[in-house]
């Protein structure tokens, strides 16, 4: 009777191309394997004990039980705007330049039906984090592709490069585009640009009218000597620019769904608005933990988040090298960006992650499932232990040596 109805905003979504991989990877739990799981960016440590006491101690406050405020507490917002003070030296209007959100991802989404017009065009590099894209579509906007190009050793972004892409997508998408996402570091790449970039993009966005919405999710976790710039320090960027930024990763609260979307007003407006329809804000003593979390222990994220991935990125690279499959070094984020190794190329990344997983019981994100320009390579975050990692180094070796054994008698 009801098969005629259809849910077209739901049909033009793409097949969620992990569920195949955690099917896998599920079914192999239950009959009894033990799989290292570099699939997912989940960190695997617990949220500092501070954080957890003020949540805690907020809790047994009856009054903090009730609603509360949809675009977060003043004490939050005030809270991320000394915290973009501090790091960039950019001045934020905690009332009208900043929202507190369920997690980036959830402002993200709600950001992009708020400002989103049926039949709107907006620029997404690819690869990308699926919901940059998806959110357009979920809104009724459409999504121009461009490739994210960047150097496979250093995984700098050619920025001259990036910019006269954004440029020539401007110039072929009809309508014009509205909007461009960049996200840097870069999820999956793990790709970096410079503050000059953002000041030539902001330049471009003011010349030729459009918005951009940047993404920080991994700000604080850079090595080497990096340090992520933010679009907010370009002056003039909040005529065009607004910025998401979470406590996610740099505090791990993934769980918490703790995260901000600061810069233009105009935009940010209009966030505050749809939120005020949509729900009533995150629980108060959660906030109050965050507040807590960036005005008193902001150096958790240097002196023990950063060192833990960064020793596990230096684990990866040794071990994984030495088992035949070279990766190149980030400079930043949880994740490792890893060409497939030459042998199983012509598999693409979705069957070389199938078969890593069945045959060496290593689970990785297949490139292809965060666009057409990812298949030669497979995300693998940093959320397994040195002793795990050393461990998946050995059965990836055992599982290439066979594979190289396989190819041979197949000449």
């Amino acid at each position: 009777m009801f098969d005629e109805i259809q849910f077209e905003k739901i049909n033009r979504l793409p097949k969620y191309i992990f569920a195949e991989i955690n099917e896998i990877k599920m079914a192999a739990r239950r009959s009894g394997k033990d799989i290292i799981d570099f699939s997912m960016g989940n960190p695997d440590a617990d949220t500092p004990k501070p954080i957890i006491d003020k949540l805690c101690e907020t809790a047994q406050r009856p009054k903090t039980h009730g609603y509360s405020a949809s675009k977060g507490i003043y004490k939050l917002r005030l809270a991320m705007s000394k915290w973009y003070k501090r790091h960039y030296d950019v001045d934020l209007d905690p009332d009208t330049e900043v929202v507190a959100t369920m997690g980036s991802k959830e402002g993200y989404v709600h950001l992009v039906q708020a400002i989103s017009n049926p039949g709107d065009v907006a620029i997404v590099p690819d690869p990308t984090y699926p919901i940059h894209s998806q959110a357009f579509v979920l809104a009724g906007a459409n999504v121009e592709k461009m490739e994210v190009v960047f150097d496979e050793e250093t995984f700098e972004v050619d920025e001259d490069r990036f910019l006269a892409d954004v440029e020539a997508a401007l110039d072929n998408s009809v309508p014009k585009a509205k909007f461009l996402v960049v996200n840097f570091p870069h999820n999956p790449t793990t790709a970096t640009v410079t503050p000059e970039f953002y000041e030539r993009l902001v330049d471009l966005a003011k010349r030729k009218r459009f918005y951009i919405i940047s993404d920080i999710a991994y700000a604080d976790i850079t090595f080497d000597g990096y340090r992520t710039p933010s679009i907010l320090s370009v002056e003039g960027a909040k005529d065009v620019a607004v910025e998401s930024y979470t406590l996610s990763k740099s505090y791990n609260m993934a769980g918490w769904r703790v995260g901000f979307i600061v810069g233009n007003p105009k935009l940010i407006g209009a966030l505050q608005s749809i939120k005020s329809w949509l729900d009533y804000g995150m629980f108060t003593p959660v906030q109050v933990a965050a507040t807590v979390a960036l005005d008193e222990y902001g150096d958790i994220p240097e002196k023990e988040i950063v060192p833990r991935y960064q020793r596990r990125r230096d684990v990866m690279i040794e071990s994984f090298g030495n088992a035949g499959w070279p990766l190149a070094k980030p400079q930043s984020s949880m994740f490792i960006w890893g060409k497939i190794p030459e042998i199983a190329r012509d598999m693409g990344s979705m069957e070389f992650s199938k078969q890593l997983l069945m045959q060496a019981d290593v689970a990785v994100s297949p490139g292809i499932g965060f666009g057409k320009y990812g298949d030669d390579y497979v995300r693998i975050a940093l959320i397994e232990n040195e002793k795990r990692i050393r461990q998946a180094a050995r059965n990836i070796k055992r599982f290439l040596k066979k594979l190289e054994e396989e190819k041979k008698h197949t000449k």
